[in-house]
């Protein structure tokens, strides 16, 4: 029986400190940007994605320091998105993780920059040595990352979100719109470990499988629990997408038509898994965690 939960709290003390040392305090004009990017990033969090680069890459016998180091440079990636998603221009969310968004604790114009560079800095991070000493597993996962976080991925599927809100899209649209905007940075997490251990392209196929699977229920419980779930239990506001006309699985299939969806993704997922050939209980583990979470 896998402890999923100790073991995520254990892997996220370590991402918590990894960030602490690629954003420590400083003096001077830039000290109040470092500040707001602290904030973005130190405000807690699941670290779903971190965990998921190091359970990937332990199945391919990466060192440990390694997948952390890869999986909190993702994770600057990640904060970077919830600043701007944040922003009055697009979301205009208030709370995050239960505290003032990152725009409303200090401004628009420190938290747009607070995300730029946190962009930057994940990048850098996988350009340095310490992260591999093969120059051309860095450039994989920099490809890997850029392709993920742009506009055939993140950016991609929050562009898609926006020109969405007050218009009615069928399944298939809804389904590719949370492919990009959700899935994609879940996939590149999955597919990061097999990069630092050198895994087959089957091995990769198969963790991007589940990958999706993993991306697409993540946004679909996200959606359910923006209509059923307690703001004082997830941190951030609620009922938001009903509210601004968004386009969400939810919102066509219904709360029941939903939680079947995500039992379909399971099953596709585990199939996914069985094609690695080794012991994916934790995976398994991460995928039942994120279709029950309730924040």
């Amino acid at each position: 029986m896998v402890d999923l939960r100790a073991r995520m709290a254990a892997l996220a003390e370590e991402v918590e400190a990894a960030l602490d040392r690629m954003l420590p305090a400083i003096d001077g004009p830039q000290a109040r940007l470092q500040e707001a990017m602290r904030y973005a990033t130190q405000g807690g969090g699941k670290r779903l994605r971190p965990f998921l680069t190091v359970a990937s890459a332990d199945l391919f016998g990466v060192p440990h320091a390694r997948s952390v180091r890869v999986g909190a440079a993702i994770e600057l990636i990640h904060g970077y998105s919830l600043v701007h998603d944040d922003l009055p221009a697009m979301d205009d969310a208030l709370t995050r993780r239960g505290r003032p968004s990152c725009h409303r604790q200090y401004d628009e114009a420190t938290a747009i920059l607070a995300g730029d560079a946190l962009q930057s800095l994940a990048f850098q991070t996988l350009v340095d040595p310490a992260t591999h000493p093969d120059a051309g597993v860095r450039c994989a996962l920099v490809a890997g990352l850029a392709t993920a976080a742009g506009p055939y991925g993140m950016c991609g599927g929050q562009m898609i979100d926006l020109l969405a809100q007050g218009r009615a899209l069928d399944l298939a649209q809804i389904l590719e719109l949370q492919r990009l905007k959700t899935g994609a940075l879940i996939g590149f997490a999955c597919e990061a470990g097999a990069i630092l251990g050198g895994g087959s392209e089957p091995a990769r196929a198969a963790l991007l499988g589940y990958a999706a699977d993993l991306g697409l229920a993540f946004q679909i419980q996200d959606d359910l629990l923006d209509v059923t779930g307690d703001a004082a239990v997830t941190g951030k506001d609620l009922r938001r997408d009903a509210a601004a006309g968004k386009a969400t699985v939810v919102a066509l299939l219904g709360i029941e038509g939903s939680r079947g969806r995500l039992a379909e993704l399971r099953n596709s997922a585990f199939v996914h898994l069985e094609r690695l050939g080794c012991d994916t209980g934790v995976l398994r583990a991460v995928f039942e965690f994120v279709i029950s979470r309730s924040s």
